[in-house]
């Protein structure tokens, strides 16, 4: 496998970070995952720009040729469907949390596609995401707190954990937004709940659905809800908690809106 590291291609079993990298150390980076179709990175300007967007909260410069490496690296490994992913940290530095004089390290790899199941189901984690951090919203690849609220999930039997602010107000899975539907409208919700205003929630939200601010309360009355990422597309959530959502199977507004944003991608892939 080969991967484009800091401007050139290498053989994956070559490629070296520095050990004293801040992004291993300390989680001083940001990163984008890009779902591939046919050859041909979904959506990747867009990507792009809030890899920027994260960097530029974070302090970090992002290198040139990224768009290039995208291609490179499909090129080179020749996927069709693939997932990819572009992580930008702030290089190698000292210890401590002062960051180095050095220039960032930047990481494009892809690998072939894993299929998420048809549905999935989630609890509602024990842990809350802090909408008043300076890092709400932003793509960091300090991701721990993802990673527990996942374990919690997994040993409750569940494929995601969804999140509640601060607030208490419903925010975010560990790595996807979250749609509702009551009296058939999908509502997610808005930035200010401090969830990542991810790429596909976006697309979903111009095909038909709108934002709004939801409780515990909703979660309980939803009639359907589904999950939207890069890689999962549009995956209907059909239990939380244990309890089915609706009828505990895909529902019509959920189902509507996969098609939906299949057709939109195809056609903008065209």
């Amino acid at each position: 496998m080969k991967v484009w590291l800091d401007g050139q291609l290498v053989d994956e079993q070559v490629a070296r970070v520095s050990a004293f990298d801040h992004g291993f150390l300390l989680g001083d980076g940001v990163f984008e995952t890009v779902r591939v179709y046919a050859g041909e990175p979904f959506a990747l300007d867009e990507h792009l720009a809030r890899l920027c967007a994260s960097a530029g909260v974070m302090g970090i410069p992002v290198p040139g040729g990224l768009e290039a490496a995208a291609h490179e690296v499909l090129k080179a490994n020749e996927l069709s469907d693939a997932r990819m992913r572009i992580t930008i940290t702030s290089g190698g530095g000292p210890a401590g949390l002062a960051r180095g004089a050095g220039p960032p390290t930047a990481l494009v790899l892809a690998l072939p596609l894993t299929a998420w199941p048809p549905v999935s189901t989630a609890i509602v984690s024990r842990f809350r995401r802090d909408e008043h951090s300076p890092l709400a919203g932003v793509k960091t690849t300090s991701l721990a707190h993802g990673v527990i609220a996942l374990a919690e999930a997994r040993d409750a039997g569940a494929d995601e954990a969804l999140l509640l602010n601060m607030a208490g107000n419903l925010c975010e899975a560990t790595t996807a937004n979250v749609f509702l539907v009551h009296d058939g409208v999908a509502a997610t919700p808005p930035l200010d709940a401090g969830c990542l205003a991810g790429i596909t929630r976006a697309h979903v939200l111009g095909l038909g659905a709108e934002e709004r601010t939801m409780s515990g309360a909703d979660l309980r009355q939803a009639d359907e809800a589904f999950l939207t990422s890069s890689t999962r597309e549009v995956q209907p959530l059909v239990a939380i908690n244990g309890r089915p959502v609706g009828g505990g199977q895909p529902g019509p507004v959920t189902l509507r809106l996969a098609h939906a944003y299949s057709e939109m991608v195809a056609a903008r892939l065209q």
